[in-house]
């Protein structure tokens, strides 16, 4: 429902942004006011009490919703104009106010992400966002640009598989272009205002299927050359995957903070002032743009090892860049700043744990405050599942052994809420040491088949934790608590996959962690589908990785 007074004098691209925006239930610009059917209650009270004062009706009814409690978003218009003048020489100047902007320009630029990388931003953007204007008029959706780029991939990623040279070319320039489609549907959302949740629940988990998807097809077309590079493909996935993990937790232990007070965020604040060292410390990460040309590139010119052997180093330094920094603002920060997580960032944390039935009664025996901090504990039982893991044989019992420390100690350091400075840490600790143990067990077995069944399982567990944080950013929790039990927590994989190792014949365990696979992945994606396409799930649009 919308009001819009007769007098209103500005751009049509000010009208959409107030009145067509589904991500807010009520939205307002000078002389227009907008609500979805979440504030319709509310604008009918507003309404019902006649509103006095001066300016605008539209204007008057938005502050009344507003002081009702109902938050109001109000959109930045730049030099866009949106005004209701007074009087002929007002409503002059307001005309001449709106003749002096390009609409269209202004709406163009808008639809590119005003933070983005290097590559993206001088190599995609200058171009894509008017494939994103053809995309719009032609009717389009940025849900159908998407899975043009999915599908897009998953051919480069059956080019490579091929391991001929010509296969390789085409793969890097089919990956290429999948990478622009995938900036266009973006910006396609933003031009047009198209957003929705299947659009976020598409965008933000085509973009892991498609890197991890070309991940087995470059190992598939080694095979075929002979060069088995599966232990690098799943290193690479689990890189990739714990470093973003790195970066939801550390910006959801941050949600709510009032300041960043450390030495480190002011150093950094320096460095952006500088200018050029803005694009330097985003290129040196390699975010999805640059990883993805490097990766292009790569596959068109060498062999599927080197690209594995660049990704691994780049992505490597990128992490341990990323971290460093993070960690050391989160340790220096002064008392001017909150050195603890809000109630809202601590349950975040616990959620993102992924902490299975094994560690939750571990964490109910543990959930007396103690001075000592937890986080040690958590390292330690990483270090002794993957540790065993790699120095004893396969199948040993001590890696069982190990696994129930593992078990032990990761729920007694969720016993408390994490609320450390450093808490942030376990989620993607138990990521890597889960992830590390299922691969160092998969080239112990040494057999066929072990490590793509390896990198199956790790790509199921990845997706249902991309999903996790993905429905904490939209303000919608975590999944149910019976999807984590029923697919046993990072605890009771890890303790499984050493079980399975034990009990089973080498020749048998790629056969166990497929079925595990299969069965991970069809509970999550079962899940994941009914609540991403559910009228409760967040009306947002991804805005790319963090990194």
């Amino acid at each position: 429902m919308a009001v819009v007074d007769s007098g209103f004098v500005g751009h049509p691209h000010a009208l959409r942004l107030a009145l067509t925006d589904p991500r807010f239930d009520a939205c307002a610009v000078t002389g227009a006011f907008a609500v979805q059917a979440g504030a319709r209650a509310a604008l009918e009270r507003a309404a019902a009490l006649s509103p006095d004062g001066e300016g605008p009706y539209a204007d008057r009814l938005a502050a009344a919703v507003e002081a009702s409690g109902t938050p109001v978003q109000r959109p930045e218009l730049g030099t866009l104009v949106a005004a209701v003048p007074s009087g002929e020489e007002e409503r002059a100047e307001a005309l001449a106010a709106v003749a002096a902007v390009d609409d269209e320009a202004v709406r163009l630029r808008s639809a590119v992400k005003s933070r983005d990388g290097f590559f993206t931003t001088f190599c995609i953007s200058p171009y894509s966002r008017y494939i994103a204007r053809w995309c719009a008029r032609r009717g389009l959706t940025p849900n159908q640009v998407t899975t043009a780029s999915l599908l897009t991939a998953l051919l480069a990623a059956g080019c490579a598989a091929t391991g001929e040279r010509w296969g390789y070319v085409v793969a890097g320039v089919l990956l290429l272009f999948s990478f622009v489609l995938d900036c266009t549907d973006g910006q396609l959302a933003r031009y047009s205002l198209q957003y929705s949740t299947m659009g976020a629940w598409l965008d933000a988990t085509f973009d892991r299927v498609k890197e991890y998807s070309f991940y087995a097809g470059l190992a598939l077309g080694a095979a075929r050359d002979g060069d088995d590079v599966w232990a690098l493909a799943l290193g690479a996935m689990i890189l990739m995957t714990c470093r973003h993990v790195v970066d939801f937790s550390f910006n959801e232990a941050n949600h709510d903070a009032t300041a960043n007070t450390s030495p480190t965020a002011a150093l950094s604040d320096r460095l952006d002032s500088v200018g050029w060292t803005v694009w330097v410390r985003r290129m040196i990460i390699l975010p999805i743009g640059e990883r993805w040309a490097m990766i292009a590139v790569l596959t068109a010119t060498t062999t599927p090892r080197i690209v594995f052997y660049a990704l691994l180093v780049g992505c490597a330094f990128g992490a341990l860049y990323t971290t460093a920094g993070r960690v050391l603002r989160s340790v220096t920060r002064r008392a001017g700043g909150s050195r603890g997580s809000t109630d809202r960032a601590a349950q975040a944390l616990a959620d993102l744990a992924d902490s299975g039935p094994i560690a939750e009664l571990v964490a109910r025996a543990a959930s007396r405050p103690t001075p000592l901090p937890r986080l040690p504990f958590a390292v330690l039982g990483a270090a002794l599942v993957v540790g065993a893991a790699w120095y004893e044989p396969f199948g040993s019992t001590t890696v069982i052994c190990a696994a129930l420390l593992y078990a032990l100690l990761s729920g007694y350091a969720v016993g408390i809420p994490p609320r450390g400075p450093l808490d942030w840490l376990l989620p993607p600790l138990f990521r890597a040491a889960e992830y590390t143990t299922v691969l160092v067990l998969a080239v112990k077995a040494d057999v066929p088949g072990a490590l793509p069944a390896a990198f199956g399982l790790v790509a199921a567990v990845a997706y249902h934790h991309y999903d996790t944080v993905y429905r904490i950013r939209g303000g919608s929790g975590a999944p149910p608590r019976w999807l984590v039990r029923t697919t046993g927590g990072h605890e009771g994989r890890v303790l499984l996959a050493v079980v399975l190792a034990a009990v089973l014949a080498r020749e048998a365990y790629p056969v166990a962690l497929t079925a595990v696979a299969v069965f991970v992945a069809l509970v999550v994606l079962v899940e994941s589908i009914r609540f991403w396409v559910s009228a409760g799930a967040p009306a947002v649009h991804d805005e790319g990785e963090p990194a």
